[in-house]
């Protein structure tokens, strides 16, 4: 039997062409048409979705791998579906028309994304089928088309549940969509978000910072966060803060570090500083992650600025020494060495500094640890200069 003669799944309909689709792709507006339709309508000289009506901020046309791959799957099966699939993705779609209805009111929709949280929390399952019907960009068009300046208690509790959710989806792929902030309003909206959000709002962008970091396909994306000064200034603030969204900040600039462009920047904003601040702070809490600010730091050292920066910070050399040796673990020990062998290579100040904060006692507790071999090679070269330095020096 032809494929017309078929009853087709209304999901899986073009809505502008109603036929099956071939080539599915998702807009801004998180509409999914076949592409061949959907490019007839823009070379017409269309600038919005033809669903919603919705302006076009950005005509990129994202493939739909997901619902690609669930058309072969159902044409795979003899054009038959688990009615359980149905029962599941039907609800899904209801609530997603409420999402994109210009009909329904904000408190509507809110009470739409808290329905949704509900239903993906007792079945986790729900959450695969949300990127099949263009859930991700419709939700990132909502949050980022533009900011309540007021921050009332119900646009802020949107926005937490708003981005609970790009969270949760996000590790079904389609990462790609989050290229829509590269427009100038919605990454202002972000930056803004992050300025004056609540502490959930704030570690949830902290998380989404982390995935456009983690793939080439959002690397340009990555790369103009970098260059916003305000964004920088404020998670440079945020590791500072000794406060629970302190973890959330390190791993988003341990992130942003993975692009050489990002790291000069962050160094201009204050970066040392801050990575100085949280490892002290660490010393008074059970858990940290002061190893990778460890790590930052150390890679942040081959630039210049940086080294005069934990130089000139009275604190700086010591934070260093105390990760030297830690009775915890030893996750941070060779990144400390590392650090103190770059800083005090050329350094007088920071050689006395290292001494005076104990640096020889932390070395030799370290050799007699069970750090690894490697670890304890690079403890002894930085003993040897120490002490090479310091006869020079007499």
């Amino acid at each position: 039997m032809k494929e017309a003669q078929m009853t087709i799944p209304h999901l899986f309909r073009c809505p502008i062409s109603l036929d099956l689709f071939i080539d599915p792709v998702t807009l801004c507006t998180g509409q999914t048409y076949d592409r061949s339709s959907i490019e007839k309508w823009l070379d017409a000289g269309n600038l919005t979705c033809p669903v919603t009506m919705q302006k076009l901020h950005d005509p990129s046309l994202v493939p739909n791998h997901n619902l690609r791959h669930l058309i072969e799957q159902w044409r795979q099966t003899g054009h038959q579906f688990d009615p359980d699939y149905l029962t599941t993705i039907d609800p899904l779609v209801a609530l997603k028309h409420n999402l994109e209805s210009p009909e329904s009111t904000f408190h509507e929709k809110l009470q739409t994304l808290e329905k949704i949280r509900v239903l993906t929390d007792e079945t986790p399952s729900r959450n695969s089928f949300l990127p099949q019907i263009g859930f991700l960009p419709l939700l990132l068009q909502l949050l980022f088309e533009k900011v309540d300046p007021e921050f009332s208690q119900e646009y802020v509790k949107f926005v937490e549940q708003g981005l609970c959710c790009v969270i949760r989806l996000l590790p079904f792929g389609e990462l790609e969509c989050l290229n829509m902030l590269k427009e100038e309003p919605k990454l202002e909206s972000f930056v803004v978000l992050f300025e004056h959000g609540s502490v959930m709002i704030k570690q949830s962008l902290c998380y989404i910072v982390g995935e456009i970091s983690s793939t080439s396909e959002t690397r340009e994306l990555g790369a103009m966060i970098g260059k916003d000064h305000r964004f920088l200034h404020r998670i440079v603030s945020l590791v500072q803060q000794n406060s629970e969204t302190s973890e959330a900040g390190i791993k988003a600039i341990s992130a942003l570090c993975c692009l050489e462009s990002n790291r000069e920047k962050l160094v201009q904003q204050g970066l040392i500083n801050g990575l100085i601040t949280y490892i002290l702070n660490s010393e008074r809490k059970e858990r940290s992650l002061a190893a990778i600010a460890m790590a930052r730091l150390e890679q942040l050292l081959g630039i210049e600025r940086a080294k005069e920066a934990l130089i000139n910070n009275p604190n700086g050399v010591k934070a260093v020494v105390t990760m030297v040796f830690r009775v915890s673990d030893h996750e941070g020990s060779e990144s400390a060495v590392n650090s103190l062998m770059m800083v005090c290579h050329e350094s007088l100040q920071a050689r006395e500094k290292a001494i005076v904060a104990g640096v020889l006692t932390q070395l030799l507790w370290l050799l007699q640890s069970q750090c690894s071999g490697r670890t304890k090679t690079k403890a002894r070269t930085l003993l040897k200069l120490l002490s090479s330095k310091w006869a020079e020096e007499q």
